[in-house]
């Protein structure tokens, strides 16, 4: 068996142990009470896992920077200023807060045109559109977090009490109807997605190499970025935003499989992805007994290891 298939079984052991660890373990009250729940967040964090996974790795790709993510264009930060704004304008018992399928879809909505509307601007005759998007998704996400904690200072209180629950990456309150939805785009998503994995291999030569080889590039970076917004979005939008996620499974991956297959770094990125939620979310219920969100432990080993990297890469430049 290749060396890289005998890893991936490894993490799909892993990932199906820890499945069974959260599924099975400790249920207390009626079983067909609980278990059913368990198996709905256990597919809530299978669907973000993969949505984060495969739209970091080809987000890597196409900027050819692993440090970079597509939370870096301003999408997490654009998902606080659409809940932000429902609860200033229309407050906290507004039909936009309580039809889940209203606010659910506002949010993608806005998010993949917010992502559009970047793109089309900066992908005309740039010669360099990329550096252009990272820099202006920079400036934007730091504008958008500025302008939300204004806006979240003059909310009332009891309302900006409601919106913190949405604004951090939360497991425990999945809609089942909004699960189906998201696993439809996923599906839907990853139909176009299969079909140009042979291409990513190639793009990761770099645009002038790529293009000889016959591959259309701009064309298929616009398509690509599109696809990685709608996927962030998606998952964004069922369990909120999760920062340094894509930023963590994604180099695991390229650490521990080292290859250039996209087939199977974003397999690879997924099932650490998998690991990674489901297990930390054994850690939170069990162990730390609900006293802090998942959100908050993988943002902060994010935050560490972000450092980390960058100190690498000053390194290796130095």
């Amino acid at each position: 068996m290749p060396k890289n298939s005998m890893k991936l079984v490894i993490l799909a052991i892993l990932s199906i142990v820890c499945i069974l660890l959260y599924a099975f373990y400790d249920i207390k009250g009626g079983f067909d009470y609980a278990f059913p729940r368990r198996m709905l967040r256990i597919a809530a964090m299978v669907v973000t896992a993969i949505a984060i996974a495969y739209s970091t790795v080809v987000f890597q790709t196409i900027t050819r920077n692993r440090i970079l993510t597509p939370s870096v264009m301003g999408l997490d930060s654009m998902y606080e200023v659409v809940q932000t704004f429902i609860y200033f304008f229309a407050g906290s018992l507004s039909v936009w807060v309580l039809n889940k399928y209203l606010n659910f879809g506002a949010a993608i909505a806005v998010m993949v045109l917010f992502a559009l509307i970047l793109y089309r601007f900066l992908f005309r005759a740039d010669k360099h559109p990329i550096y252009l998007l990272l820099l202006i998704g920079m400036i934007l996400g730091t504008l958008l977090g500025s302008f939300v904690t204004f806006l979240q200072v003059l909310i009332d209180p009891v309302d900006y009490l409601s919106l913190q629950n949405r604004l951090f990456g939360n497991f425990m309150n999945v809609k089942k109807d909004l699960l189906y939805i998201s696993v439809a785009i996923l599906f839907i998503a990853f139909i176009y997605g299969y079909r140009i994995m042979d291409k990513l291999d190639v793009m990761s030569l770099g645009r002038e190499n790529a293009m000889n080889l016959g591959i259309p590039y701009d064309r298929m970076v616009m398509n690509i970025l599109i696809l990685s917004s709608v996927l962030i979005a998606t998952s964004t939008a069922l369990v909120g935003p999760i920062t340094f996620f894509g930023l963590i499974v994604a180099n695991l991956a390229y650490q521990y499989l080292v290859t250039y297959r996209h087939s199977i770094l974003i397999l690879g990125a997924s099932l650490i992805g998998i690991v990674a939620l489901v297990g930390g979310q054994f850690l939170v219920e069990h162990i730390f007994e609900l006293k802090t969100t998942l959100s908050v432990i993988i943002n902060f080993i994010g935050g560490i290891y972000f450092i980390y990297l960058l100190l690498k890469e000053s390194r290796a430049a130095g």
